[in-house]
């Protein structure tokens, strides 16, 4: 049994004609829950639901506070590499654009992780593109362990490993994965990956299970906003919240929120997604999962990130760069997108301050395991 076999129980379409008729008496009952069941959470999701924001921002706002407080975890992405196999459409990084690459070296990777370092981060992401061949296990578990004294943890966001991959990235200190299934639309994934190992629908969306067989800590999934339609990808992303935290009980799940931004090979959004459906989303997965990590990257706007920091969120990146070298400077290659709040993390952190947040910079010691070992 996987979520595989879950997902097959439902048809895309029929699952988006039921979210559109859901009705304002669906809204109002799904409003006035304690926990949402499947049905309320369609309704809350529906077009009905759009003229009552407001109460589902409260509803979402004081469900946070009691499950977080005001603290907001903060992180960065390290880039080591822009070299991918595969052919997204919608990414910077796609093998057939003709940008600048780079790979960075082990001592340029520490050069990064020391500038992150002494801005105060101690969460750190490292990405790459999906190019194995070139930067596969070997070379991230040496990246890992050159790094992992600068950091309490370090999470990754790379190719789809087999369950012995991410075993060996715990064993050289990862305790998280991100990996996004960017659409649930079988169709519409095939047509948007037209070569590379990435085409293989069936092996990403397994992908969280192997990484939870394996022990992972933190397990962060996400649909890429803009591909297909929204009301029907974020229902599919709850229905595989739901049920990574049912059966791997012991990781802690995220959701993040990423929305197409311009990136190299100027790939239009096929269904954009608005500012008010991404608060109806943030609020209504915040009910859905009161306890999951809800994250916010600086895809978004300053001015819009500050402004949806009530309505759940609980994680977001900052002073980010989606380039390998990109804080040390130098020959900088192509991002993978291009960043849209550009604050610095310690003018985020002022604003955290402002707002009556408490910026964290570390939440967790891979001590705590080697404790609970002995």
């Amino acid at each position: 049994m996987s979520f595989l076999d879950e997902i097959k129980k439902h048809d895309y379409e029929e699952i988006l004609q039921r979210i559109e008729s859901k009705t304002v008496s669906e809204v109002e009952r799904a409003l006035a829950v304690e926990k949402l069941k499947i049905e309320d959470f369609m309704a809350l999701l529906s077009p009905a639901a759009e003229n009552y924001l407001e109460p589902l921002a409260q509803r979402a706002h004081r469900l946070t506070l009691r499950r977080f407080g005001r603290t907001i975890l903060l992180y960065a992405p390290i880039y080591l590499s822009n070299v991918c196999s595969n052919g997204c459409l919608y990414c910077g990084f796609n093998a057939r654009n003709k940008v600048p690459r780079r790979t960075l070296t082990l001592d340029e990777i520490e050069r990064e992780a020391r500038i992150l370092h002494d801005q105060g981060f101690r969460h750190i992401l490292l990405v790459t593109g999906e190019a194995p061949d070139l930067f596969g296990n070997d070379e991230l578990e040496a990246a890992v362990r050159r790094i992992k004294p600068l950091f309490s943890s370090v999470a990754i966001e790379v190719y789809p490993m087999e369950t012995q991959g991410y075993s060996q990235m715990i064993e050289a200190g990862v305790d998280g994965l991100t990996i996004y299934q960017e659409t649930y639309d079988r169709d519409l994934y095939r047509g948007l990956h037209p070569f590379g190992k990435k085409r293989d629908y069936d092996f990403r969306l397994l992908t969280p299970e192997r990484g939870g067989a394996a022990g992972l800590r933190r397990i962060g999934i996400g649909f890429l906003q803009g591909l297909g339609r929204f009301r029907s990808e974020a229902f599919f992303t709850g229905l595989h919240a739901l049920y990574l935290s049912k059966h791997f009980w012991r990781s802690q799940i995220s959701i993040s929120f990423p929305r197409m931004r311009p990136a190299e090979g100027a790939f239009q959004p096929i269904n954009p997604v608005s500012d008010r459906q991404l608060v109806q989303l943030i609020c209504t997965m915040r009910l859905l999962m009161p306890d999951a990590g809800l994250v916010l990257s600086t895809r978004e706007s300053a001015e819009l990130r500050d402004n949806l920091l009530p309505l759940g969120i609980t994680q977001m990146s900052a002073g980010s760069c989606t380039a390998p070298g990109g804080y040390t400077g130098g020959d900088r290659s192509t991002e993978q997108f291009a960043v849209d709040d550009s604050r610095s993390a310690a003018q985020v952190c002022d604003l955290l301050r402002e707002k009556g947040y408490d910026p964290v910079w570390k939440d967790w010691d891979r001590a705590f395991l080697d404790k609970a070992a002995g």
